[in-house]
């Protein structure tokens, strides 16, 4: 045997079994990295999110997840929903939450989305009103709202028609954003408090928004209504989301005083202390208007006061210097970073040429006539600009004066809280009421269009000038 070729056969097997090691290790290597990734497909990996989301990025996940919802019933065939009940213990789990209550509504017709273009930077304010008959609106229906007021409850005070319920604001070129429901606005309001300061179309949008909430709870004994006695604070609480809307009643925002001798005195220089506690709240809605436009018996104050002293001053000139006084005080007081702050352009009411009376469908052709001063519009605007905190302009006047079928009319109640009779309801020119929106109706559009703006940061929302 040839002894000098034992150490090249060892050295072969030496290499064999190095060879057949390595391969080994790359097999297990590679089940290794295939198992991970199947468990991690398993467990529903998504990459991480990119930092410095938005707050209100939430409402992304939930459209996403959220599933057709079959046509609405018939408003006879809605049964009334309980009132809130003190009692009933017990929270939902968060998981349960946020999968809970009535699913997202069908999305519009394709075409439709293709016409209003994509989702990039639009003006929700500026569109056209198109009929939805795909089950979207109403959002609620009146039954489901046991502590909607009588005064603008249209249905239970016998309005026969309800097509003005049915019409959908489709912003031009926006697709189809300010589209959302009933759970996606209770995602929005979670661990949020949202404050509404003003007059009753203030109230009527807080009104609203709370049914929109209140019909959406997937429990309803969990939430809370409290109203005081003057009307002057009403609070509906989500308790298992955490949520809380509230109206503060200041139809001047600066503070009206009741003096010793019974005279009531428009102090232009003070707020009314109430609006201390809308200090800490996340989102901030005020309004005026209305009500320095009234004049003789209607008007609310005798005289005017600054530093305590009666003052004689045009009315224009009384209106800047409220909302000079309102602003500062929003600049002192208000956090931007945890604030948001939004004001509501003027309601429009529909008198004398635009009459609501009989009106069933928006207004299509023409043109429509303004009734609110114009320059009282240019101080707000112009107070708003002046302001150091950024405040979003809701700028809902326009397309509200497209829905001269949306008011109450004939169908409301008299100032003694009583529906009126038949012989009251044949004397419109005394008793309809084209001031106020009926609900379900228009403020529910206010409140989308409010929540469409929460979605993005204010820089990205419409602004003045």
């Amino acid at each position: 045997m040839d002894h000098s070729m034992k150490p090249a056969a060892a050295l072969s097997a030496f290499s064999s079994r190095r060879w057949v090691l390595a391969t080994s290790l790359c097999s297990l290597a590679c089940l290794f990295l295939l198992s991970a990734g199947l468990l991690l497909l398993a467990a529903g990996y998504r990459p991480l999110q990119p930092r410095g989301a938005a707050p209100w990025d939430r409402l992304s996940r939930v459209r996403q997840k959220a599933a057709p919802s079959p046509a609405r019933a018939s408003h006879a065939a809605v049964a009334p929903a309980p009132a809130p009940d003190a009692g009933s213990p017990g929270a939902l789990d968060r998981s349960q939450e946020e999968d809970a209550g009535p699913p997202s509504p069908d999305p519009a017709p394709a075409e439709e989305e293709g016409e209003d273009g994509g989702d990039g930077e639009c003006d929700v304010f500026d569109g056209t009103w198109v009929r939805d008959d795909a089950a979207w609106y109403p959002l609620y229906e009146a039954a489901e709202c046991p502590f909607l007021s009588d005064q603008v409850a249209c249905r239970r005070n016998g309005r026969p028609d309800s097509g003005y319920e049915q019409w959908r604001w489709r912003p031009r070129g926006c697709g189809g954003r300010a589209r959302l429901g009933g759970a996606e606005a209770l995602e929005l309001c979670r661990d949020r408090r949202l404050v509404f300061v003003g007059d009753s179309l203030n109230r009527n949008m807080w009104e609203s928004l709370a049914c929109i909430l209140y019909a959406a709870v997937p429990d309803r004994s969990r939430t809370r209504i409290v109203d005081d006695a003057s009307s002057e604070y009403r609070i509906f609480r989500a308790m298992d989301y955490n949520c809380s809307v509230e109206f503060f009643w200041s139809p001047f925002l600066v503070k009206l005083e009741r003096k010793i001798n019974q005279t009531r005195a428009l102090q232009l220089d003070q707020l009314p202390a109430m609006l201390q506690r809308t200090l800490g709240a996340d989102v901030l809605v005020f309004n005026t208007g209305h009500w320095w436009t009234h004049t003789g018996k209607l008007r609310a104050w005798d005289h005017l006061e600054r530093d305590g002293k009666t003052v004689e001053m045009a009315g224009e000139e009384a209106f800047n210097r409220a909302l000079r006084t309102w602003a500062r005080w929003v600049d002192r007081n208000i956090d931007p970073t945890r604030t948001r702050v939004f004001f509501r352009s003027v309601s429009p009411e529909h008198k004398s040429v635009n009459w609501c009376y009989n009106q069933t469908s928006p207004i299509s052709t023409g043109t429509v006539a303004p009734w609110f001063p114009k320059s009282l519009v240019t101080i707000v605007e112009r107070n708003i600009k002046n302001m150091r905190t950024p405040v979003t302009y809701l700028n809902i006047t326009h397309l509200s004066e497209l829905r001269i079928d949306a008011h109450p009319s004939v169908y409301t109640i008299t100032r003694e809280g009583k529906p009126l009779s038949p012989e009251q309801q044949q004397q419109p020119l005394t008793y309809a009421d084209c001031s106020h929106w009926c609900l379900p109706g228009l403020p529910d559009t206010w409140n989308m269009l409010l929540l469409d703006s929460l979605m993005r940061p204010p820089s990205n929302v419409h602004l003045l000038g």
